[in-house]
């Protein structure tokens, strides 16, 4: 992908899980990387230095909580300062509360939809003037096959992530004509250790016995999708919902 070559992402939710893939993988491609994460300092200077390894040419950070209405405007901001220029966001950054319908308390509807879906519009919002004054850009967000199906135990997520593909298509619809690219992957089940985090050793086995392909997805397929995305083989993709779930929905 010779033309990501010099081109500079802001990925949130850098600092582990998918995030921290697509920056990596993102980094072999020659692209620069602007991680935002609400980790540690300890942990984004991980992350950027292994994106140094992988070839980054330049590589910043911020700490960066996107649950506050105001950060995914300044993060845009911070980023174009430090970087001079923004080609590519991967609106990453999200969170999961595993409860009943019943069971959601107004206070995790307010964080989930925060940082799930209305960090990736404001952030989309501001890093578009800065696209547009380039010529053109990418957006990808990273939505879920449960916005597409619903699933229990995740009612906030699955509306959260239903938000964001029409976010997605809204989006496409505006801005294909002028230069912007906005399309969003939807993974299934993928190993990454949020996802494994309370699920016992025989639950995990049902799972991964449910994905026709027979086993999980991994962060790194996740972010070859992105670069794909991200990349000029994907000019004439917009407004598209990429399922890479092995297969999970279709059964």
């Amino acid at each position: 992908m010779d033309d990501l070559k010099g081109r500079v992402a802001v990925v949130t939710g850098a600092s582990r899980g998918i995030g921290r893939a697509v920056c990596e993988r993102l980094a072999r491609e020659g692209v620069s990387i602007y991680l935002a994460a609400d980790g540690t300092a300890e942990e984004l200077e991980q992350v950027a230095q292994a994106c140094r390894d992988a070839g980054a040419a330049q590589v910043a950070w911020g700490l960066h909580d996107l649950s506050d209405a105001r950060a995914p405007g300044a993060m845009i901001g911070q980023a174009h300062r430090a970087m001079g220029r923004i080609d590519i966001l991967v609106n990453n950054a999200g969170i999961r509360v595993r409860k009943l319908f019943c069971d959601c308390t107004p206070e995790e509807y307010e964080r989930v939809m925060a940082i799930n879906l209305r960090a990736p519009f404001f952030a989309s919002q501001a890093v578009v003037p800065i696209m547009l004054a380039q010529g053109g850009g990418r957006i990808v967000h990273m939505a879920s096959t449960l916005g597409i199906v619903a699933s229990r135990y995740a009612a906030l997520y699955n509306v959260a992530k239903g938000g964001l593909l029409q976010l997605t298509r809204t989006m496409a619809l505006e801005f294909a004509s002028q230069g912007i690219r906005v399309n969003a992957v939807c993974p299934g089940p993928i190993a990454t250790d949020g996802f494994v985090a309370g699920r016992n050793p025989g639950e995990l086995e049902q799972r991964a016995r449910d994905v026709p392909i027979g086993r999980f997805g991994t962060p790194d397929e996740v972010a070859g999708v992105v670069a794909f995305l991200c990349s000029a083989d994907a000019a004439y993709v917009a407004g598209h919902a990429l399922v890479m779930d092995g297969g999970y929905v279709i059964h």
